[in-house]
């Protein structure tokens, strides 16, 4: 995944994760509070007041989820499966898990940085081998854990055909899945079914196309709605949640409903 200096700059305060949902401070103690923790990439972080209009779809889950269950983001730009493991964000999220939780795992734009040897994976070996810590790590609490292949990226080819850019890795994140009985959200399948109904220009609306950028890995707010709300039908569907957790499925939510804040200070 490409990074701009800016988005660069943010990554470090993008660690910082927010729960958006659920009253301040709610936690699993409380009961029926049940929060779900997402580890990933730029495409689900938080982003600030000196990214927007760039929106993760993390930031808009919360309005698909009841608010005793909480979203805690630690999504962080740039991250890889491997490079968030090494940084000790894993152990941060797994320090603060609790059982009855969900861990909910999405990683491979930066896995697939050949050339970077602090975030590259291979897809059948060391991308399963760093997918199952987080697998391991969730069930040894008491939390559930749930990967999601990557969501896909705006390409079309010459015919307006939405085209895939993840080669192996939602292969094998499949099969990892299928093997330790995780369950899986294949947002790469279902994001990329979505471009194609969309269309070539379309999707130049969900995606961070601005006066100055043409970006076709991030989202704006209508993208990071329309892969929030894709995640949360997945949760339903496999049962990760009940119908009571979960809301507005198949209702408006207006983009004004994503706010930037200022990014923390240290």
């Amino acid at each position: 995944m490409s990074l701009s200096r800016r988005q660069v700059a943010a990554a470090g305060l993008a660690a910082v994760p927010l729960a958006l949902a659920g009253a301040p401070g709610a936690r699993a103690g409380e009961r029926g509070v049940r929060t779900v923790f997402v580890a990933g990439d730029s495409t689900a972080a938080q982003k600030y007041a000196d990214a927007a209009p760039e929106t993760g779809w993390g930031m808009a889950l919360p309005f698909f989820l009841h608010r005793d269950r909480p979203v805690a983001n630690h999504a962080v730009n740039g991250r890889s499966a491997k490079s968030f493991v090494d940084e000790g964000r894993l152990d941060t999220v797994l320090a603060a898990i609790r059982p009855g939780d969900v861990l909910l795992v999405q990683f491979a734009h930066n896995d697939e940085k050949t050339t970077d040897p602090t975030r590259y994976t291979e897809p059948w070996s060391t991308y399963q081998d760093y997918l199952r810590r987080y697998v391991e790590g969730a069930r040894a609490r008491g939390a559930r854990p749930v990967l999601a292949t990557p969501v896909e990226r705006r390409r079309f080819d010459a015919a307006g055909t939405a085209l895939p850019t993840h080669g192996d890795y939602p292969a094998a994140m499949r099969a990892l899945a299928g093997r330790e009985g995780v369950a899986l959200l294949d947002l790469q399948a279902l994001s990329l079914a979505l471009w194609q109904r969309l269309g070539v220009e379309q999707t130049k609306t969900y995606f961070n196309w601005t006066a100055t950028e043409q970006d076709n890995t991030h989202f704006n707010p209508p993208g990071a709605i329309a892969v929030a709300r894709l995640v949360a039908r997945e949760l339903l569907r496999t049962r990760v949640l009940a119908p009571r957790d979960v809301r507005r499925l198949d209702d408006p939510v207006p983009p004004s409903w994503i706010t930037w804040p200022e990014a923390p200070t240290e």
